[in-house]
């Protein structure tokens, strides 16, 4: 049953996403106690779900307290989220690798063409500093995979880091830097310089270093260090093994397997009709992906879905507003 439904997953436009949603749901539902207890806790049997929006969609902050598992399975690794000190992080536990890496690659071919198009660097301090980082894994796999001579990591060496760069740009090589927010910033302050050539993909996470800044603030003040330079985004966590990407306009757009919906902030059983294009929502997402741990995830991230099926990100939930569902499995 599981090899079969991950066969369908990487076919799934010739599916549905809705149906096979759908037998992913009874999949889940049968075969990982904890989801089949949030599900009858609600009153959502499978037999009453006929539709992808039945579907109960489970906290995100479960990663937190639960071990979430589909089948009976000794995990080859898991993926923890990066925390303050004294918080409690995520781990999301993996049955194999080659079904994460079968995700970030078709995904990653589908926004950006081959990896070996590409000289892949990444400016991840803080990840690196730390084992089981689902992201620092995938970029690790995307140099690889870059077999670009240049292609590496780069902690704090920001010397190293301008000098690549600027071999790169010389030579019209084009180049994708990944980097988490803080890091970019700084680079950005002590090294500036005109790319022409380079793509910046930033992952997010300021980790305590910088005010918390929105999106459009971020990327101005990277593009103010970088002037032409374009800015890209990438929408990944712990507890998912499906990114989606962004590029100038700021928008949003998931591989195939991958869906994002909006449910209302006080009733985080009521999802918003027609997607909540005007007056946005609280994210929740299908990642079919997920197919060992739970594929239907309820973030704390609010957010807006376009007419042209794109969605952008507007901001976290304050520990205030989490209410709700959560509650109902102890």
């Amino acid at each position: 049953m599981r090899s079969e439904l991950i066969h369908k997953i990487f076919n799934v436009e010739s599916i549905g996403i809705e149906s096979l949603a759908l037998e992913v749901f009874q999949y889940q539902y049968h075969n990982n106690p904890l989801y089949r207890l949030f599900c009858d806790q609600l009153g959502r049997y499978p037999e009453l779900v006929n539709g992808m929006t039945d579907i109960p969609f489970l906290p995100i902050s479960f990663f937190k307290t639960h071990e979430i598992r589909t089948g009976d399975f000794k995990p080859v690794t898991w993926f923890e989220s990066s925390g303050t000190t004294g918080s409690v992080n995520s781990r999301h536990y993996i049955k194999g690798l080659e079904l994460y890496e079968e995700s970030f690659t078709r995904c990653f071919r589908q926004f950006y063409g081959d990896p070996a198009d590409w000289c892949i660097l990444g400016l991840l301090p803080a990840y690196l500093e730390r084992q089981h980082s689902s992201l620092v894994y995938m970029v690790d796999r995307l140099i690889k995979l870059s077999g670009h001579s240049s292609s590496g990591f780069y902690l704090y060496d920001h010397d190293s880091l301008h000098s690549t760069l600027d071999q790169l740009e010389r030579a019209s090589q084009k180049t994708l830097l990944f980097g988490v927010s803080f890091a970019l910033l700084d680079f950005a302050a002590e090294y500036p310089m005109e790319l022409r050539h380079t793509t910046i993909m930033e992952t997010g996470g300021m980790k305590g270093r910088r005010k918390e800044l929105t999106r459009q603030e971020l990327h101005e003040q990277i593009q103010s260090g970088f002037p032409g330079c374009p800015i890209h985004s990438e929408y990944g966590m712990t507890e998912l093994l499906s990114q989606a990407y962004a590029g100038d306009d700021g928008l949003f757009f998931c591989p195939p397997w991958m869906k994002i919906l909006l449910r209302e902030e006080d009733d985080p059983l009521q999802l918003l009709p027609g997607g909540g294009e005007k007056i946005g929502g609280v994210i929740n997402i299908i990642d079919l992906a997920n197919i060992d741990s739970c594929s239907f995830i309820a973030t704390d991230d609010r957010g807006r879905i376009h007419p042209n099926g794109g969605f952008e990100v507007l901001g976290r939930m304050d520990n205030s507003d989490i209410r709700g569902c959560s509650q109902l499995v102890l």
